[in-house]
């Protein structure tokens, strides 16, 4: 075969065509479409030979071509609905932007950063996602009780959430970690190492990750016969200030403690220097465990153990899902195992 050679801008022949597209790859036009339009069903040496017939024929896509034949815009909506500097503070909702970023841009799907946190913001968002601008929405850090998620279901576009919505599970599909069983391996791990007054900083109990982070807390305590006192439990939002007044509360309700277990790795940063200014050391006089393995864990002093936070994955997944319900697919919801990873915080007991 004869490599098709692009043609320079301005020599007067006609862009390429996905017909020449197909032409060029041996396949049909239906299945080049198929792998431009990110669908399933279509072999890995088609999808290869597709994506070498673009680059030897130097075809681009047509986005208001392919808006008009089709009805979809080729946008989805990465909305969080957290204040805007959380966006740079916490390091999980960046490595899910960026996740999801590139999994859509492997569909030649465009990415549309939206932040609903005030009363302005939501009004603005509920307005253009009603109007048809995307196809879709990955939903980042939703509260129960939240009227905003009302809204978005009135909105009747298709939602994918990272963590399950509570009351709308049948509407909204979601991807989330396992963190009830995060949470029981982190202070299981912690019981092992002999540990016997074990506290915790929870996340919000708004929101399903922190219940569920709390509810593997009080399993592994259980599990080993240890008491549930509420004198060692203490309520955070995931932010590494929260963590600190949490760690500082526990010192005075429970000067005894010799084990945390951190429901984020911000609210444990949060902890180890109030830690160390009360003379306590890490881990000879208390073990410390996090939650996410974000990037942050491995930097801090010491280097804090943690549950991993399958982030990558989950990015993949949430668009996976969401272009399965833009196609009018059943929405549901899936579970990614998580990890324990051990570190100098708490190390593994010998």
């Amino acid at each position: 075969m004869i490599p098709h050679v692009p043609t320079p801008p301005g020599t007067g022949r006609k862009r390429p065509t996905i017909r020449d597209v197909a032409r060029e790859a041996g396949v049909s036009y239906a299945t080049v479409s198929r792998v431009l339009n990110g669908r399933e069903w279509v072999s890995p040496e088609a999808v290869r030979a597709v994506r070498e017939a673009i680059a030897r024929t130097g075809y681009t896509a047509n986005p208001h071509a392919r808006s008009l034949a089709t009805g979809k815009s080729g946008s989805i909506a990465f909305l969080l609905t957290e204040p805007q500097h959380l966006l740079f503070e916490d390091p999980n909702f960046s490595v899910l932007l960026r996740g999801v970023a590139q999994a859509l841009s492997d569909r030649e799907l465009t990415l549309i950063l939206m932040i609903a946190s005030t009363p302005e913001e939501r009004s603005r968002t509920i307005a253009y996602l009603s109007g048809g601008h995307v196809d879709g929405v990955v939903l980042i850090s939703p509260h129960s009780g939240d009227p905003l998620l009302s809204q978005l279901v009135r909105a009747e576009v298709p939602i994918v959430a990272c963590g399950r919505v509570l009351g709308y599970e049948q509407v909204i599909s979601s991807v989330m970690a396992d963190d009830r069983s995060g949470a029981r391996s982190a202070v299981d791990h912690l019981a092992s190492a002999g540990c016997r007054r074990i506290a915790t900083i929870t996340g919000p109990q708004d929101m399903v990750g922190g219940v569920d982070r709390l509810q593997g807390y009080t399993d592994a305590l259980l599990a080993h016969g240890l008491e549930l006192d509420p004198a060692l439990i203490v309520h955070g939002d995931w932010g590494r200030a929260s963590g600190a007044a949490a760690m500082r509360q526990l010192l005075d309700r429970a000067p005894d403690l010799d084990g945390v277990f951190a429901a984020s790795d911000a609210m444990a940063a949060g902890a180890l220097p109030v830690l160390r200014d009360a003379g306590r050391q890490v881990p000879g006089d208390v073990r410390v465990v996090g939650f996410d393995d974000s990037g942050l864990a491995a930097t801090l002093d010491p280097p804090l153990s943690t549950v991993r936070h399958p982030l990558d994955r989950i990015s993949d997944e949430m668009v996976r899902l969401l272009t399965d319900v833009i196609a009018g697919r059943t929405p549901l919801s899936i579970t990614v195992p998580t990890s324990l990873v051990l570190r100098d915080s708490s190390p593994a007991v010998r």
